[in-house]
C-alpha cells in the first residue's frame, strides 16, 4: 500500500499526517514538533522538529510505504519569498526524513499558505487564503500556487492582527494603564499574573490603584518582557479573548483592531465578489477567536469564508496528487 506525508509547519508548531495515496484515503498517524517557520527556526533546532513529527506520525514498520512527501512551510513559498526560506525548509526536511528513516523519493516543500488552501472541502486551485496565528499573511492562489502576497512581512514590520500584533496590544494596553496613558482594564491583572505570582489582588481587575503601586507594579513587569524573544508576546494574546468575554472594552476594542487588520491584509489582495476565502490559524480555524469578526468583514467583501484546521490536509492532498501524477 503507497502511503505519503503531509505536513504544516508553521510559527508555533509542526505537524506531520500520514495516509493513505488513495484520493479519500484514512489518515494514520499524526506527529507534532516545535516551530516549522524557515525564515526565523534556525538549521538544528529545524530539523528536530520535523523529526519530532515525523516519529510520532509514521511506525517503523510503514517506513518504506511512504512514496510522497508535500511539507508546507512558513517562510518557504514556491514562487515568491525568499529563496534561502525555501532551501533551508527543503534541506531540513530532506534531513529529518533521512534521521527518520524514511526513504520516499518524492518530497516537495510548498508555502503554509498553499498548503492551508488545498485543505478546503475539494481541493480548491484558485482563490484568497488567510493565515492568522503566531503571524499573519494573505494569498491569492492561481492553480494551487501562491500568485500574490499581502504582509507576512514579520513581527518587526508586519503582521498586523496576528498572535503576536495581539499579544503586544495586549501589553502595551496593560502598561498604559499602569501609567495612566490609557483607560484601566482587566488585563492589567490578566498580564501581571501571566508573569507573576500573586500580583497583588483581585482589587487591581476592578480599579487602577494608587500611582505609587501602578509605579511599582509597572517597573516589576516590563522587564519580563525583554526576558524573552519578542515573538513570545504572542502567548498574551488569549488574555484579550478571555478579557472580551467578560465584557473587558478595551480587549473588544483590541480584538476589533485585529480583525480590521486582517482585513485590510486580504483587501489588499483586490478580492472578487464570490471569492473563496480558506482561513486558518489559531486565530481564525474552526472556533478560533476572531473566525466571527473576520467572517462579517469578508461578508461585505462578498466573500466566501471557509475556515479549516490547518495546512495538514492540504499538504496530505497535494501529496496524493504527486503520486497521481498531478
Amino acid at each position: 500500500m503507497a502511503l505519503v506525508i503531509g505536513i504544516d509547519a508553521g510559527g508555533t508548531r509542526t505537524r506531520a499526517y500520514l495516509a493513505d495515496a488513495a484520493p479519500e484515503g484514512q489518515v494514520l498517524g499524526e506527529g507534532e514538533g516545535g516551530p516549522g517557520n524557515a525564515m526565523s527556526v534556525e538549521r538544528v533546532a529545524l530539523t528536530q522538529h520535523l523529526a519530532d513529527a515525523l516519529r510520532s506520525a509514521v511506525p517503523d514498520d510503514r517506513k518504506d510505504e511512504v512514496t510522497a512527501v508535500v511539507g508546507g512551510f512558513a517562510g518557504a513559498a514556491l514562487d515568491t519569498g525568499p529563496e534561502a526560506g525555501r532551501r533551508l525548509a527543503a534541506s531540513c526536511l530532506r534531513a529529518a526524513l533521512d534521521s527518520t528513516g524514511i526513504g520516499a523519493l518524492d518530497v516537495t516543500v510548498r508555502g503554509d499558505i498553499e498548503v492551508a488552501f488545498a485543505s478546503a472541502p475539494g481541493v480548491p486551485a484558485d482563490g484568497l487564503a488567510l493565515v492568522a496565528g503566531t503571524g499573519a499573511v494573505a494569498a491569492r492562489i492561481e492553480k494551487r500556487r501562491q500568485t500574490l502576497l499581502a504582509d507576512g512581512n514579520g513581527w518587526l514590520i508586519g503582521d498586523e492582527g496576528s498572535g503576536f500584533w495581539l499579544g503586544r496590544e495586549v501589553m502595551r494596553a496593560a502598561v498604559r494603564a499602569l501609567d495612566g496613558r490609557g483607560p484601566w482594564t482587566t488585563l492589567v491583572e490578566a498580564v501581571l499574573s501571566h508573569y507573576m505570582d500573586s500580583p497583588g489582588g483581585p482589587y487591581l481587575a476592578q480599579e487602577r490603584p494608587s500611582d505609587n503601586e501602578c509605579h511599582v507594579l509597572r517597573n516589576r513587569l516590563v522587564p519580563y518582557v525583554y526576558a524573552e524573544p519578542p515573538v513570545r508576546l504572542a502567548r498574551l494574546s488569549p488574555l484579550a479573548v478571555a478579557a472580551d468575554r467578560d465584557g473587558d472594552e478595551v480587549a473588544g476594542n483590541l480584538l476589533d483592531d485585529a480583525a480590521d487588520e486582517l482585513a485590510a491584509t486580504v483587501a489588499a489582495l483586490d478580492p472578487q465578489e464570490g471569492e473563496p476565502l480558506v482561513v486558518t490559524g489559531g486565530l481564525l480555524g474552526p472556533s478560533g477567536p476572531l473566525l466571527g469578526r473576520v467572517s462579517a468583514r469578508a461578508e461585505e467583501m462578498d466573500l466566501h469564508v471557509l475556515p479549516v484546521r490547518d495546512g495538514g490536509a492540504g499538504a496530505l492532498a497535494l501529496a496524493r496528487m504527486r503520486v497521481q501524477g498531478d
